[in-house]
């Protein structure tokens, strides 16, 4: 999975929690960062990796989910996204529709919906919760490890104490991710 926005935007964090939750569910996992350029106006983004067996390089070169925030961070990725794979943005911020037809798009409003619920900068927690209810819902998708309790015991873990107010708020940003 590559999670990519703009500096700021959580595309970290989001990628930590999906991480934990394989990690919980007893998956092979790597979380890779990326830094550097978004300081400038570049993407932000993180290489996730969750498997059954050993994980022989944390980088993805050919995704099979992509998380995107921005359009900088579709138009650098969606080329990467492997035929089959799944595409989720904030189509708040990205207007234009993707064209490849061998993807499964969910467009999602969610910069603009976490306005609307009060959970202004929980738009990464709600495609978040999109990409779970896409691909772990049914049990069938090449990225489906893992349920809702482990997700939420990934959140638990990732939200540092010092922010434990913040727990409610991101879980409500993935109960509206995984209802949209």
């Amino acid at each position: 999975m590559i999670f990519a926005g703009f500096g700021g935007q959580g595309v970290l964090f989001a990628g930590k929690v999906a991480a934990y939750a394989g990690l919980i569910a007893g998956k092979e996992i790597s979380w890779l960062p990326s830094y550097g350029p978004e300081m400038r106006g570049g993407t932000a983004n993180c290489s996730v990796c969750v498997s059954d067996r050993p994980i022989g390089s944390p980088l993805v070169t050919a995704p099979n989910v992509l998380v995107a925030m921005n359009l900088p961070s579709l138009d650098k990725f969606i080329d990467t996204v492997e035929p089959g794979g799944t595409v989720i943005l904030d189509s708040s911020l990205i207007g234009k529709k993707v064209e490849r037809e061998d993807l499964t798009v969910y467009y999602v409003p969610s910069s603009s919906l976490a306005e609307e619920k009060g959970l202004a900068g929980l738009s990464n927690m709600i495609l978040t919760g999109k990409l779970f209810q896409a691909v772990c819902a049914n049990g069938e998708h090449p990225c489906a490890f893992c349920g809702e309790d482990v997700l939420d015991q990934a959140l638990e873990k990732c939200v540092p104490a010092r922010k434990a107010n913040m727990l409610d708020l991101n879980r409500q940003a993935l109960a509206l991710g995984r209802a949209s």
